[in-house]
């Protein structure tokens, strides 16, 4: 709901997560980068019940962990940050590079000023890594049905390295059970699989509207989603979406079978009347920049 996508105003951003708050979400998961701070806050400020939190900063120094802290709990307005995680780590080699921001995170777990400390990823490696590491209390990975989006092996591969981390003690909540909107063609399967998952404790799951929030929740409880909110999701026009970290490799350019990208300026753009949404193109992106939105 922030200005990476829809930007929505944070009076807005609020209305929706207080709806879900009030059919029974009660964890909301977002990033220094999402800019979300405002819409957050916003919805604490007005909901009457508890919400939880994770955020996550790519901060790797004890200055700039300091700092993104510091935002968080001035930005959403609260003392204490539930979850706070290493952003988006890639490799044990980035976990080492982010100690110094790791070892400040559980100093100020240890003052109560941050409950769990973990990281997010997209890859097994880091999963794998991070089961080993009493200090990480959380695992925020990537899992879909295809592993779209892993950038170092299979869905398989990343579901051994899940349970190997949830039986080592680590909650685990996933990211993009839709591959960033790429697997929207097969929604019920894709959600059905993360639920099913015995090794998941929690799904981060974006919505962009009350809508969104309507049916994500239905569906989560089993329940049938209403015709009216089904047919207006199916009407919404959707697009495909570069986000601003493209490299402008150019893989997903020789994927697409339309002719619909090209590289202009050192990232891909997308011609819209030749895109068909089939999603061939986030498949091979090397740092997950394409979504459907």
């Amino acid at each position: 709901m922030g200005p990476l996508q829809v930007n929505l105003s944070p009076e807005q951003g609020a209305d929706i997560i207080l709806k879900a708050v009030d059919l029974g979400v009660n964890f909301i998961d977002t990033a220094e980068l999402y800019g979300t701070y405002p819409h957050i806050r916003e919805a604490i400020k007005r909901a009457d019940k508890k919400i939880t939190v994770a955020t996550k900063s790519y901060a790797y120094s004890i200055e700039g962990a300091k700092k993104s802290l510091e935002k968080a709990r001035n930005e959403m307005d609260i003392d204490v940050i539930d979850i706070f995680l290493l952003h988006e780590q890639e490799s044990r080699l980035t976990l080492r590079g982010h100690r110094e921001a790791l070892e400040y995170y559980m100093a100020m777990k240890s003052k109560g000023i941050i409950k769990a400390v973990g990281v997010s990823t997209h890859n097994i490696e880091v999963v794998n890594a991070c089961a080993d590491m009493p200090e990480i209390d959380v695992i925020h990975p990537i899992i879909n049905r295809t592993g779209i989006g892993i950038g170092d092996g299979t869905i398989k591969d990343m579901l051994d390295a899940v349970k190997r981390a949830h039986l080592s003690g680590k909650g685990i909540y996933s990211m993009k059970p839709l591959g960033g909107g790429n697997l929207i063609g097969s929604y019920k399967e894709s959600i059905d699989f993360v639920l099913d998952n015995p090794y998941i404790h929690s799904v981060a799951l974006g919505m962009q509207s009350i809508d969104e929030v309507i049916m994500n929740v239905k569906v989560f409880e089993g329940k049938s989603i209403p015709v009216g909110v089904r047919e207006k999701l199916e009407e919404r026009k959707r697009h495909l979406h570069i986000d601003w970290w493209c490299e402008g490799c150019g893989e997903c350019v020789k994927r697409c079978k339309q002719g619909a990208l090209s590289i202009v300026d050192k990232k891909v753009k997308v011609d819209r009347e030749k895109c068909v949404l089939c999603s061939y193109c986030a498949s091979v992106c090397p740092v997950f920049a394409i979504k459907v939105c």
